[in-house]
């Protein structure tokens, strides 16, 4: 029994700890903050101008677009880290497999280029 406890109180420490810090991160603000409201610090801010509409105005398909468009090459490069690091060890199975996923996200991309879809008139 010794053995399993020592083997974790690394582990309990470090959530104890982790936890801690957390906590007085959160805490901290609301105990040593300058508090000052006034009318301009209490004013909603939309992107440097007042606010000119309902926050539940429709917005344009073209956000949602970019946002998607952001998440796939985002996600590209998620699988671009891995793939290099270990690009010596894969051969040419693995050099050939990420080539067709580049493809067929670049056919994608010029798709969607092709579309319009990146075009703000």
């Amino acid at each position: 029994m010794p053995s399993i406890i020592s083997d974790y109180l690394p582990l309990v420490v470090f959530v104890i700890l982790a936890t801690l810090i957390c906590g007085s991160l959160m805490v901290m603000p609301f105990l040593l903050a300058f508090k000052a409201p006034d009318s301009e610090k209490l004013s909603p801010y939309e992107c440097g101008f007042d606010p000119f509409d309902d926050a539940r105005m429709r917005f344009d398909a073209r956000f949602y677009l970019v946002s998607l468009l952001f998440i796939i090459f985002d996600l590209e490069v998620a699988f671009l880290f891995p793939w290099a690091i270990v690009f010596h060890h894969l051969g040419a199975f693995g050099f050939w497999s990420m080539i067709g996923f580049l493809a067929v996200l670049t056919v994608g991309f010029v798709y969607e280029w092709n579309k319009g879809a990146l075009e703000w008139d």
